[in-house]
């Protein structure tokens, strides 16, 4: 009988196309996670293959890069608001001394307007309340002399302004607030990123570590989807060194003597440097201020054909403008490379150009 049978007999096998689905599907899980999934004691998913774990870190360091940018211009930001507060609050504490020594003048003319013969009822209105407001009152005028009248009016205007810039800070300190939050988030998810780029590196040797973080490639993937097909520059013949001085001279000289130091994200020196903090205190050795992104220092000069470039220009990387260096001629730059690798010299073929700006 049917109730007497087995359970699990005459069960029809599985078709190969769905067996070989389901596996493609843990497989691809596999790699887009890049953890080892455990079903049993006996049975285990293969560990990510070496290209995996390099196109993982890459895209992984890309996103860093990027983010550390993004980073870096809210920061600025944050300097720049903090330097607007810090100004409208110290207006206000000027105001509100200047308004409390009127108060106190006028007070005296009251107190001698009272010893003269009483103190006008207006005017002691107008000192217990707004000025602005009983000022404009015709008959207010006629009780006054004036001394008093001008005292009121200065009163009247610096009150305005007061309660003008107390707005004002109050905006400000909000915006303010609104972007450390912002730049917190994004320091952390910095952190998060770097974190599971190194568990994913602690996976393999020392060896195949250094051939990643070599390899000069944390934004292959985009520059895959994003550059046509052999528009990546090839590398070419180093040309003769070109003598270097003046302010161009100082800035390479000062970048040459941060070579082997650490790239660390948002850091600009002494001791580490991420890209555009590297340039940026490069230029500023020579005397010459720079913004602090690879976003706006593209703008802080005229462009400059790759063709043309001279040591010191700046050199920008990857269609989204997400690298920096320093040329020094020979067609090298310096440049702090990515998380993992310190400041070094490297080919200024060996990355996607995008654009160069000359400093100065």
């Amino acid at each position: 009988m049917a109730s007497q049978r087995r359970s699990g007999q005459h069960r029809k096998p599985k078709p190969p196309s769905a067996v070989r689905t389901a596996a493609t599907v843990v497989t691809a899980a596999a790699a887009m996670t890049g953890v080892v999934a455990f079903s049993g004691a006996a049975y285990a998913d293969p560990a990510p293959s070496l290209q995996q774990v390099k196109e993982e870190v890459n895209r992984l360091h890309g996103e860093v890069v990027k983010a550390t940018d993004a980073a870096n211009g809210v920061e600025e930001q944050v300097k720049s608001r903090q330097v607007t507060v810090d100004r409208t609050q110290a207006r206000i504490t000027d105001e509100q001394a200047a308004l409390n020594t009127l108060r106190d003048e006028i007070g005296v003319l009251a107190a001698d307007a009272y010893r003269g013969g009483g103190l006008p009822p207006a005017l002691s209105l107008a000192l217990s309340g707004d000025p602005e407001g009983y000022l404009q009152k015709a008959q207010l005028m006629a009780q006054l002399d004036e001394r008093q009248v001008a005292r009121l009016r200065e009163i009247a205007t610096r009150a305005r302004v007061l309660r003008q810039d107390r707005a004002d800070a109050s905006s400000q300190l909000a915006e303010l607030e609104k972007l450390r939050t912002e730049l917190t988030t994004g320091r952390a998810e910095i952190q998060r990123k770097l974190g599971e780029a190194q568990r994913l590196l602690n996976t393999l040797t020392r060896k195949q570590q250094e051939e990643i973080l070599a390899s000069d490639e944390h934004g292959a993937t985009d520059v895959a989807r994003d550059t046509p097909h052999g528009s990546r520059d090839k590398p070419t013949t180093p040309s003769a060194d070109v003598p270097v001085s003046g302010r161009a001279g100082k800035a390479i000289e000062f970048a040459r003597e941060q070579i082997g130091k650490p790239y660390v994200s948002g850091a600009e020196g002494p001791d580490s440097y991420d890209c555009s903090g590297l340039t940026q205190a490069s230029w500023a050795a020579a005397g010459v201020k720079l913004s602090r992104t690879t976003y706006t220092q593209i703008k802080d000069g005229p462009g400059v054909e790759k063709g043309a470039l001279l040591p010191g220009d700046l050199v920008f990387f990857y269609p989204d403008n997400r690298h920096v260096g320093l040329y020094i001629g020979n067609r090298q730059i310096i440049h702090a490379p990515r998380p993992g690798v310190a400041v070094k010299i490297d080919p200024v073929d060996s990355m996607p150009f995008l654009k160069a700006i000359r400093p100065g």
